[in-house]
């Protein structure tokens, strides 16, 4: 038995939470690692950093069709989804903000905020399939809104947005959308979105934790939530050349694999959705087709989902309830919910996200374990 236990192969189906740094990645971070001086410090140490930093500013920019100077460095994704809507309101100092019932915490956070602070918000509620359309933004619109914020990819059901549609139609208000789960992901340029602001994260495609970005037009007036001299007075604080390196060096691999990873993802996604789904009692979540190749997210009937995640985990595969950012938490998703799950059936749900490093092999020994564990969960 402890054999057997020892050589358990552990499957990872949760790239939406987080993805493992690439070994390129990694290489090319060890290769800048010691270079430690402060870019903004003058002397040769702090301008050799400032190359590097610059360097990694200029090919992000390069690749998602900005300028270097609309790249703002952040902590994570989080950070820039808080400084987008928080920056762009309290600049402005009054008005009207558009947004959907779906958004990342971190969003639903900012805007919870800015209604304690007197701002006006308006949610959209999605259809059953996790849609929103650029219609409900255009009907919400008022004379007074400042700002549209609208995910380009949903983290719990993989739903896609036409966020390009929504943009145009924003007309006077600044746009903004987290792109966290869709740079890398899918085709993705902000020249051709059109948007104001865009939120990304390094470790979504395989870059280093702690670093992520907000993409600002030129002439957007943004207050820093962090105040200091560094990114152009729109974030304080010392920036890491090695983490922004490593973040460059992850985005262009990321989109050069693009065409290849996406065709081969969609056939896994495909493979594992119809095993899943061909256990009674089981549902799909979000739409059918116009979503990201790599997630599925299914409410199982008659099952609690923590229970199931837990038995899963303990035969070696690893998925998710939801949110990584809402892990812990007692609340049924609010996703789920908004889409006219209840509580309980919201509860009973799981996310299956696939990635670069996942196998047919692994995929059917996903759906090998979530049978015996619906089974066990049930019985």
């Amino acid at each position: 038995m402890e054999g057997k236990e020892e050589t358990l192969a552990l499957v990872y189906l949760d790239y939406a939470a987080t993805t493992p740094l690439d070994p390129e990645v990694q290489q090319a971070m060890r290769e800048v690692e010691g270079i430690f001086g402060n870019p903004s410090s003058i002397h040769r140490f702090g301008q050799e950093a400032r190359r590097v930093l610059e360097g990694a500013r200029e090919r992000i920019a390069s690749l998602l069709g900005v300028r270097p100077r609309e790249v703002v460095f952040t902590g994570s994704g989080s950070e820039a989804d808080a400084l987008a809507l928080l920056g762009v309101a309290l600049a402005k100092g009054k008005g009207h903000v558009v947004s959907t019932e779906v958004e990342h915490s971190a969003v639903l956070g900012a805007l919870r905020l800015l209604e304690r602070l007197g701002f006006a918000v308006t949610r959209l509620r999605p259809d059953r399939l996790g849609l929103v359309y650029p219609e409900q933004v255009e009907e919400a619109l008022r004379p007074d809104t400042i700002l549209v914020s609208v995910m380009a990819a949903n983290n719990e059901l993989g739903t896609l947005y036409p966020i390009r549609e929504m943009a145009e139609i924003a007309h006077g208000a600044l746009f903004h959308t987290d792109a966290v789960q869709a740079v890398g992901q899918v085709p993705f340029r902000v020249d051709e979105v059109g948007a104001d602001l865009v939120s990304l994260s390094a470790h979504k495609f395989y870059g280093p934790k702690g670093i992520g970005a907000l993409l600002v037009r030129h002439g957007v007036d943004l207050f820093p939530l962090v105040p200091g001299k560094q990114e152009g007075g729109r974030r304080g604080g010392t920036q890491s050349p090695v983490l922004a390196h490593g973040m460059a060096v992850a985005l262009e691999k990321a989109l050069r694999l693009l065409p290849e990873e996406s065709s081969r993802l969609l056939a896994s996604r495909k493979r594992l959705e119809a095993g899943l789904l061909s256990v009674e009692g089981v549902e799909l979540n979000g739409h059918p087709e116009r979503r990201l190749p790599k997630l599925v997210n299914v409410t199982v009937k008659g099952a609690d989902g923590e229970a199931l995640l837990l038995a899963m985990d303990l035969m070696g595969v690893a998925v998710s309830s939801g949110s990584a950012c809402s892990a812990g938490s007692l609340e049924p998703s609010h996703v789920l919910l908004a889409i006219g799950r209840s509580p309980r059936e919201a509860r009973a749900s799981l996310r299956f996200s696939l990635g670069r490093y996942t196998t047919e092999a692994e995929v059917d020994r996903a759906v090998e374990v979530f049978r015996e564990a619906v089974a066990r969960a049930r019985a």
